[in-house]
């Protein structure tokens, strides 16, 4: 499939909730298949630092300032997975200004790009309506409890699993309701439940439906 990439053009957007696997998997299916990975979530967390960063100071003006300053290397900064950033990173993705800011970079990544999986809650409804193959990730509230706990206790956060569970009930109960852009599964979505699956396992099956998905698209090249 490797050695198809130069002929094809191939976009994927993947949807869910907090610790679904949506993450975890469009980094898989990025590595597997060379293609630009975009965590949509890591846009509104750099954006978050940034205010934070100059005293939670912001208007429609400067988050245009922070998105035209945005590189996927600045992604990659730690920072913006502070407790604090992560807090104020919920509260401004729902502001219309600062998703209609980031949707427009969103919008022109893809445009420049041959092949690419976005990742987040509205980019198969909102973001990537026309994408080739759209994935929703789905996982029970226990297990993705289990999952954010260990990455918790990699960062030596103290934190209980009931109240792990709690944020995150809360969390994609927010995502849900939000009027703008709000968590949703697009019609011609495949569902993909992560809840017993592992590593491994997530990446055979997603795999397969990438595969079969250009297949149906440019048939056996």
């Amino acid at each position: 499939m490797k050695k198809l990439n130069k002929k094809i053009n191939f976009k994927i957007a993947s949807d869910g909730s907090s610790a679904s696997g949506k993450t975890t998997g469009g980094k898989l299916i990025s590595k597997k298949f060379n293609m630009k990975f975009l965590s949509s979530g890591s846009l509104y967390r750099f954006c978050a630092l940034k205010i934070i960063e100059n005293n939670n100071d912001y208007n429609y003006h400067f988050i245009k300032k922070i998105v035209k300053s945005i590189t996927l290397k600045k992604l990659q900064n730690k920072k913006i997975y502070s407790p604090e950033v992560a807090k104020l990173s919920s509260i401004i993705a729902k502001k219309k200004f600062v998703r209609s800011a980031l949707k427009s970079f969103q919008v022109n990544f893809i445009k420049k790009s041959r092949l690419v999986i976005v990742e987040g809650r509205d980019i198969g409804s909102v973001i990537m309506p026309n994408a080739d193959l759209k994935l929703f990730f789905t996982c029970s509230v226990k297990e993705k409890a289990r999952r954010r706990l260990k990455e918790f206790k990699k960062k030596n956060t103290k934190i209980t699993l009931n109240q792990v569970e709690k944020s995150l009930i809360q969390r994609d109960k927010d995502d849900t309701n939000r009027k703008i852009s709000p968590l949703i599964m697009s019609k011609n979505a495949v569902l993909v439940d992560t809840t017993k699956l592992s590593i491994k396992q997530m990446e055979i099956k997603l795999s397969n439906l990438v595969k079969n998905s250009i297949k149906e698209k440019y048939g056996n090249l």
